[in-house]
């Protein structure tokens, strides 16, 4: 069953040149490698003939281009541009496909916003939001979304396990409050192997969360609000073969079975679909983004995490929901990017030429 097409094309004309896109890839954590997997896959569905795609990868304070020859080419971070062969470019738009640190957490947003760069992913407070699992779950609890019991500590916290036990029983999951695709993240089935699951944690990030184990199925849903519109993709369920959905489960073929569209009784779909939307706006996000939950056996579902920059790999679970429901990753991205102040603008100045001279100038947008 195919869900909907996009139902919006993009067309250049000669009076219009293609946009100047940052592809923002790479980044500091653990997940570098699963960011440069997405971006390369993108880069080859975005449509050369609207968008001129310059791929930077950053690492730490090398943020550069790799041409063809295999020269490099640094980015001018005071106006973020980049002169390659002398020639001079400035960007209109940043497509950020870096899962954790920087892309993820709201600095390169805060960087972009300084620059006056319109770019695809949450803006820098939601980003701090959704990356924060603490947070997240203040956040979402003010909207009586559901999620699991759990303790919140930092590095000098001192950590109980005969409490932790006692209160939330065993498995539970140890986590770093900030990361991602799972790194340092531990199911503990004994009280002698807190500590050491808290240790490794602690590798990760400053603070940890440690939360009951929720038993059931475990469901990522997609999501998109472009132009006014919502796009709520097919849901995905994910069936690990190995512990836990955890790095390996994500990325490596035959390691887990990714069923989309999830084969659930429709109140689940619509009540995953209702906290779906509900988690995505209480969060303020913008661009696609991923919630994922837990369903008990009862049907009652529990928040996980926010991707705000969910992976788009090959293997990824956002693209195969896209594919599902009928739209390209090509169209997807044609969306979040029409939806960007540059496109609102380029709107208005077309809309403000056909009143003062009473014809287009061109089509800016076209529907089929």
């Amino acid at each position: 069953m195919k869900f909907f097409r996009s139902g919006i094309r993009t067309s250049t004309t000669p009076d219009m040149k293609r946009l100047n896109i940052a592809l923002m890839a790479g980044g500091d954590s653990s997940e570098r490698e699963i960011a440069l997997q997405s971006a390369a896959q993108i880069a080859s569905a975005l449509d050369p003939a609207k968008y001129d795609i310059t791929l930077i990868d950053l690492h730490g304070r090398d943020w550069h281009y790799t041409s063809p020859d295999g020269r490099q080419w640094q980015v001018d971070k005071n106006d973020f541009s980049i002169t390659i062969d002398g020639d001079h470019k400035t960007f209109d738009y940043a497509l950020i496909l870096i899962h954790g640190t920087p892309g993820e957490n709201g600095r390169l947003q805060g960087y972009l916003d300084m620059m006056g760069i319109p770019y695809s992913s949450c803006s820098m407070t939601s980003s701090v939001v959704t990356f924060d699992k603490i947070t997240t779950k203040r956040t979402v609890a003010e909207f009586g979304i559901p999620l699991a019991r759990g303790f919140f500590f930092g590095r000098d916290s001192r950590i109980d396990p005969q409490e932790i036990v006692r209160t939330l029983g065993l498995p539970v999951f140890v986590k770093p409050n900030a990361s991602g695709s799972s790194f340092g993240v531990t199911k503990v089935k004994s009280e002698a192997d807190i500590l050491p699951a808290v240790a490794e944690a602690f590798t990760e990030s400053d603070e940890i969360l440690i939360e009951e184990c929720i038993r059931g199925r475990e469901m990522g849903c997609g999501m998109l609000i472009a132009k006014g519109r919502e796009y709520i993709f097919p849901i995905t369920e994910i069936v690990s073969k190995k512990e836990f959905f955890d790095y390996e489960a994500k990325y490596t073929a035959g390691c887990s079975d990714e069923i989309t569209p999830a084969d659930i009784a429709p109140e689940i779909k619509a009540e995953l679909n209702r906290l779906t939307a509900l988690a995505y706006k209480a969060c303020r996000c913008r661009g696609v983004v991923r919630v994922d939950f837990i369903v008990t056996p009862e049907g009652k579902p529990y928040l996980i995490e926010i991707n705000s920059i969910p992976g788009m790999s090959g293997g990824s679970i956002v693209p195969k929901q896209v594919r599902e429901a009928g739209m390209t990753l090509g169209e997807l991205y044609d969306l979040i990017i029409e939806d960007s102040p540059y496109f609102l603008r380029m709107t208005m100045k077309r809309a403000d030429a056909i009143r003062l001279f009473g014809a287009s100038p061109g089509p800016l947008l076209s529907s089929p």
